[in-house]
């Protein structure tokens, strides 16, 4: 039975596990316990339910567009209560968003009537797990690019012979069973805790780095089928255009992702064939697509798929920790930032102030070979 809470900021001092800006103190029928949360904690009720999803879209945006349109977004969602991370460019718009459900028509209705950026209900990527808020504000940003570089362009239908070549849940999986090269365009940190059987999944954590590293591993495939997926299948449209420049003249993208890919395997009946845990950028840091945990906590090495971030602000370092370390380590990813969180509050906040991060080295967790082919 869910219950009702009231949410407070509490001590730093106090145990947290997911902090992206500080845990909480929540209290429930008088008892006081301090829950992980990153932000606030937000529990659903009956009567609150949200839809979590994403979705984008590219079409060249003037300045004046933009402006408008950052207004427009920022009214229209505030009056329905929509809360989410959305990055506004002069190639397009990409979102990711939680709405509640009494308001998801209204919602829907909006977004299929934005000037330059109309956005149909089959568009929008709709998350599995709805039991908790991805977001709990609104964020709209302006960037010069809605993901990566805005030095590699996605190319719109329509220009010039290229064409994208999106396959749906079942062409997917039969692709898989005929031999394509699969491969994960996401972050390190994404794929390790899920991925594709059999899939390439380059060890890097910048997009923009990983699109030359795809190319010289498929060196020698220019005219085979090249299977290529992402989270929401945003990222998937630059890297097919990028490699389309290079050569590569089949290669075919997941549609809407791995988000639409898990809607329909569930409605349809359909055997998944992706391993895991999918990774998402949002107070969730991830969806489970199956019960298979196929990583290891970074600090003792037992399965485990849960990322945190480091109880040490200063560090903040993401990476997968398990129940028993969480507990041992207060959520930290070293000692030494363990020695850092048990400071006197007024000794922390001038610590903060003159800090150096932690380096690479000194960090948990993988030190990101090139690359590697997952072996099933």
């Amino acid at each position: 039975q869910m219950l009702s809470c009231r949410k407070v900021p509490c001590s730093r001092n106090l145990f947290h596990r997911q902090s992206h800006h500080t845990s909480c103190r929540v209290v429930l029928r008088k008892r006081e316990i301090c829950l992980p949360s990153r932000g606030h904690l937000t529990i659903i009720q009956p009567d609150e339910r949200i839809q979590n999803l994403s979705f984008y879209k590219f079409v060249p945006l003037t300045e004046p567009d933009i402006d408008h349109l950052h207004k427009l977004l920022r009214e229209g969602w505030e009056s329905l209560n929509a809360k989410g991370r959305i990055y506004l460019a002069p190639e397009g718009m990409n979102a990711q968003m939680s709405v509640p459900m009494k308001n998801w028509k209204p919602f829907q209705t909006f977004m299929a009537n934005l000037p330059k950026l109309a956005i149909s209900a089959e568009q929008l990527n709709l998350a599995l797990d709805n039991t908790q808020t991805a977001f709990s504000r609104l964020h709209i940003r302006l960037r010069k690019a809605v993901v990566g570089s805005s030095e590699v362009q996605a190319k719109i239908e329509g220009e010039g012979d290229f064409k994208h070549q999106y396959l749906d849940a079942n062409e997917w999986n039969k692709a898989m069973d005929e031999g394509a090269t699969v491969v994960d365009v996401r972050n390190a940190y994404e794929s390790e805790i899920g991925h594709f059987s059999g899939a390439i999944t380059p060890q890097v954590y910048d997009f923009k780095k990983s699109l030359p590293i795809i190319r010289d591993m498929l060196k020698g495939k220019e005219e085979e089928k090249i299977l290529m997926y992402c989270t929401g299948g945003i990222r998937c449209e630059k890297a097919s255009a990028y490699l389309n420049e290079h050569g590569f003249k089949n290669v075919l993208e997941l549609k809407g992702g791995i988000v639409s890919y898990s809607q329909q395997i569930k409605s349809d009946g359909i055997s998944s064939k992706f391993r895991g845990k999918n990774f998402t950028f949002d107070e969730r840091l991830g969806e489970k697509l199956s019960s298979e945990i196929i990583s290891k906590c970074h600090q003792c090495g037992s399965p485990a798929d849960t990322h945190v971030n480091c109880a040490n602000h200063t560090c903040h370092h993401l990476f997968i920790q398990c129940q028993k370390c969480q507990d041992s380590m207060n959520g930290c990813c070293t000692p030494k930032c363990m020695d850092i969180i048990a400071l006197p509050e007024e000794e922390y906040k001038v610590y903060r102030k003159i800090a150096i991060p932690p380096t690479h080295e000194e960090r948990v967790g993988p030190k990101l070979p090139f690359a590697k082919r997952t072996s099933s």
